[in-house]
């Protein structure tokens, strides 16, 4: 699965601390914690004609994250909504438009790994393209990868940190396989998630979904949750091995950038019919109805 370069956004406006710029211009100091340590927090968020679904919540996940790093001076919700409003309103934008929203620890005083050399607080970056969700809902592929998410111990897998290293490990993995994306096995052998988004299962009607003890917090998958709750589906969340993917009626991930898609082969073995499980199409359907709910709007 390669995402497609969209010639709308040859001339984005970026911004970076408040400064809107041409994305071929901005320009983030070498001193930024972000460049010099992967120091930095982020959100994805979705635009349907002018909300943002779930925004509040994106917003208190950025804000636990930062402050389970000890960020300094960190952006009021108000004033990170204003500068998403201006963003979206310098590049002309309504719907279909996917928003990376980043703070990082802020620029340090000298190079070096000591958060004590940050004093001017965090810096903020927004980032909104024109982007339709990029996962293939005809049905997507996975393998295993080598590669394994760590546990709390090693690091608090809900601290939604920008330093992607062990997820870009795992994708290079599919990429040589020819997949669309890797399922990872946390520490223990329980499947944690893909490299990019959570994963589901249906066994005999229930649906059932691995912890967030070696994944992030997701806000599609929490929603996918409250939908079982509202609609009375079974449900369950736990420790989950890769043979009950495999021996699974139905799979499907989620995910802000690809809201739900099926996963129809793992490791080069058809999962379920090999086809799009009803489960997953009754989902897709009520997630439709509830982003209609719980847009929360931001532009006028």
């Amino acid at each position: 699965m390669l995402q497609r370069y969209d010639p709308r956004n040859a001339d984005l406006l970026v911004n970076v601390n408040g400064q809107l710029v041409h994305r071929d211009q901005a320009g983030v100091s070498p001193f930024d914690s972000c460049v010099q340590n992967g120091d930095a927090v982020w959100e994805g968020l979705r635009l349907y004609r002018g909300g943002v679904f779930r925004l509040t919540a994106h917003l208190a996940r950025l804000r636990r994250s930062a402050e389970a790093l000890q960020y300094a001076a960190i952006p009021s919700d108000d004033e990170l909504r204003a500068q998403l409003r201006a963003t979206l309103r310098a590049n002309d934008m309504h719907d279909g438009v996917h928003i990376r929203l980043m703070l990082t620890r802020g620029v340090k005083l000298t190079s070096g790994l000591d958060p004590r050399l940050n004093t001017r607080g965090c810096s903020v970056l927004v980032l909104a393209e024109h982007k339709p969700p990029v996962y293939d809902k005809q049905g997507l592929r996975l393998i295993t990868a080598l590669h394994r998410r760590p546990g709390p111990e090693v690091l608090n897998q809900n601290i939604h940190s920008a330093n992607q290293l062990t997820s870009i490990l795992a994708k290079l993995e599919a990429n040589a396989a020819g997949a669309d994306d890797a399922l990872m096995l946390d520490t223990r052998d329980f499947v944690a998630e893909t490299n990019a988004t959570h994963l589901f299962f249906v066994k005999a009607g229930t649906l059932c979904t691995p912890s967030t003890r070696a994944c992030p917090e997701g806000i599609t998958r929490q929603a996918v949750l409250d939908l079982c709750v509202a609609h009375d589906i079974p449900h369950a969340v736990g420790d989950f091995t890769r043979d009950e993917f495999l021996n699974a009626d139905e799979v499907f991930c989620t995910g802000t950038m690809g809201e739900l898609a099926p996963v129809l082969e793992l490791d080069g073995e058809r999962l379920g019919a090999g086809a799009i499980g009803p489960l997953t199409t009754r989902l897709s359907e009520l997630f439709r109805a509830l982003v209609e709910r719980e847009c929360e709007p931001l532009l006028d």
